[in-house]
């Protein structure tokens, strides 16, 4: 018989789940107010880092907003986005992370050699302005999963081949929702996964701009085979 690695859980990531579970049984509503950092620290008897990080991946994920000077507060929500744990937020099952980033390394590994070849100047600004948005995202602390398809959709339209931007549209909804679980599991479990997954981008952004159609595919393909290791690591 089979059975799933039991994982050691950090403090905040507990400290996440409670007040979760607090948000899904309507103990806390939209609008209502937590408690300070130094009240949960003494509720849940934990230091005050461990509360800040837990209420920073909540941030992340749009469930509270911190105003400044007020506190934080819960925000109106999506309630499809509850139906799972944070730590299990991924909605895709294995079979199904494997034949997607199986089409995407087929088309973006494509895409992004043309890209390097063909891009105007106005093209590679595209893209360079969706890298510096998820570097703006980064250091917000958000998720930052809108640039990031916008980064490789801008790269599919540099390509100029509408056949292969008729067939990134046609998946780029599971690919935003790949993206945004990536990015979910990453500031839940490995927060520094967002500097590396930036740091990939970067690469590709760097290849393009050098116009290194080689460098550039095999910048893409690793990026790809990355955010899949991660994936399923998680699934």
């Amino acid at each position: 018989m089979a059975y799933k690695e039991v994982k050691r859980r950090k403090i905040y990531e507990e400290i996440a789940d409670q007040l979760l579970d607090k948000i899904k049984s309507g103990d806390l509503s939209p609008g209502d107010k937590l408690d300070s950092v130094q009240s949960l620290a003494e509720g849940f008897n934990v230091g005050r880092s461990a509360v800040r990080e837990a209420l920073s991946a909540l941030r992340a994920m749009g469930l509270v907003e911190m105003r400044q000077g007020e506190g934080t507060y819960v925000k109106h929500y999506d309630s499809l986005t509850l139906s799972q744990s944070l730590s299990t937020g991924i909605l895709m099952n294995r079979e199904d992370i494997i034949e997607l980033l199986e089409v995407r390394k087929i088309l973006e590994t494509g895409c992004v050699a043309s890209a390097a070849v063909k891009r105007t100047e106005e093209e590679l600004s595209g893209i360079e302005k969706a890298l510096m948005e998820m570097e703006k995202a980064l250091s917000h602390h958000q998720l930052g999963e809108n640039a990031d398809l916008q980064f490789h959709m801008a790269i599919t339209a540099a390509s100029h081949n509408r056949l292969l931007g008729d067939l990134m549209n046609q998946v780029s909804q599971l690919i935003i929702d790949s993206m945004r679980e990536t990015r979910k599991l990453s500031l839940y479990s490995e927060a520094a996964i967002l500097e590396k997954l930036y740091k990939e981008h970067k690469e590709i952004f760097v290849a393009i701009k050098d116009s290194d159609s080689e460098k550039a595919q095999q910048a893409m393909l690793h990026h790809l085979n990355e955010v899949e290791r991660f994936l399923l690591k998680h699934v």
